[in-house]
């Protein structure tokens, strides 16, 4: 059974700084995504990571503000989340699916973690 449990999500002023971690169990690993969704609307692609980390995308609207890295120790994503805007309020969700290279439609990953609030108060 494939299991993603993600935290890390909290409130925090505009400006501020949130770490995301994303704990993958159940089998190996290969990309893994995160996601988010506002209150009424579609969920988004924020950022990929590919299985050994040498390949990250990431959408238009938070590159150069969030990184991924992940820890294949760790079974562990994270979603470095920096200079944090209002309009980045969702919950975040991470996911994983067979693929190559890393997909931005969310039709394409099979699992999903439960989501986490991330709050951003201006």
């Amino acid at each position: 059974q494939v299991q993603l449990v993600e935290s890390g999500g909290g409130l925090v002023q505009a400006g501020g700084s949130l770490r995301l971690s994303c704990a993958a169990s159940g089998r190996t690993f290969g990309t893994i995504s995160w996601f988010r969704q506002a209150p009424g609307k579609e969920r988004e692609f924020v950022g990929g990571i590919n299985w050994n980390g040498g390949l990250t995308d990431y959408a238009s609207s938070v590159k150069g503000r969030f990184t991924i890295s992940r820890d294949n120790a760790k079974n562990t994503v994270y979603l470095q989340m920096n200079s944090l805007k209002p309009e980045d309020t969702a919950v975040y969700y991470c996911a994983t699916g067979s693929m190559y290279g890393i997909r931005r439609a969310s039709s394409g990953y099979d699992y999903w973690g439960q989501g986490t609030q991330v709050t951003v108060s201006s």
